[in-house]
Order: C-alpha cells, then sequence, then structure tokens
C-alpha cells in the first residue's frame, strides 16, 4: 500500500543554522510551512540574484506613510506574494493595520511606525487554519 505523501515537507531552517548534532537546523511541516511565508515577505523583489521575481512587493512601501491605503496595498502585495511562491496553503485573509512605534522619551523618538500583518492560512494537506501576525517596519517621509 502505498504511502501517503507529506506535502508540508522538510526544508532548511530560516534562518539558517546548526542543529545540536553540528548538521545544518531544520524545519519540519508546520514550522517549515510558516518561516517559507515569513522569508518570501522578508524577501524584497529583485534581492536573489538566480530568481528575482522572488520575494514581495511590500518593501517598496518602508517610506510610504502609515495610513489605511499603504495598509491595503501591503495587503496586496502579500497575498500576490503568497499565492505565486506558497503552492502548500491557502491564503484566507491578510489584515494589515498601521502602528505607530510608542517610544517612552519624547526626545528619543524618530519618526518611525509599524504595519502589523496578520496573515490567516490553512495547509491544503490538513485544512488546518492557522494565522501569522508579524510586524513590518515603515520609515514615514519627511
Amino acid at each position: 500500500m502505498d504511502q501517503p505523501v507529506d506535502v508540508l515537507g522538510v526544508g532548511w531552517a530560516f534562518p539558517v543554522g546548526v542543529d545540536a548534532r553540528g548538521g545544518i537546523a531544520l524545519a519540519r511541516r508546520e514550522v517549515d510551512v510558516e518561516q517559507a511565508i515569513l522569508m518570501i515577505v522578508m524577501t524584497p523583489k529583485g534581492q536573489r540574484v538566480m530568481r528575482p521575481e522572488f520575494g514581495c512587493l511590500i518593501h517598496e512601501l518602508v517610506f510610504a506613510p502609515n495610513n489605511s491605503a499603504t495598509a491595503a496595498l501591503a495587503e496586496r502585495y502579500v497575498e500576490e506574494a503568497l499565492a505565486m511562491w506558497e503552492p502548500r496553503i491557502q491564503v484566507l485573509n491578510v489584515h494589515v493595520t498601521p502602528q505607530p512605534i510608542h517610544v517612552p522619551r519624547p526626545e528619543d523618538r524618530e519618526d518611525s511606525s509599524a504595519l502589523l500583518i496578520e496573515v490567516t492560512y490553512k495547509t491544503k494537506s490538513s485544512n488546518d487554519p492557522r494565522s501569522l501576525v508579524f510586524p513590518f517596519y515603515t520609515i514615514p517621509g519627511e
């Protein structure tokens, strides 16, 4: 009888590291998928020489104002990148919320902010709904 195919698989851990035995650290199944999502979104398009289309256009928003229009663009860019580069998942929703960064002392304040990105998805092999939340830091223009 044939064994079911494990489509989630195993891959190098992100960031790349060494395991307890001195070998390359690996990520398995759902952790591998989660790390792949982060790698896709965190890689600017054009950064990989041999695969220039890999990545996400969200990095074009680094100097954009932290408002709802920028959040809507970020949602679109993340959805497009994940649809293109992560076939093991179905994206259910991408929600981006502008988040100002609070600095304790006014004299230390920099004009920085973040977009809080929440990706809700399910793995196609198990239909297990999952959520991943991470910040994307912006530098508002002058």
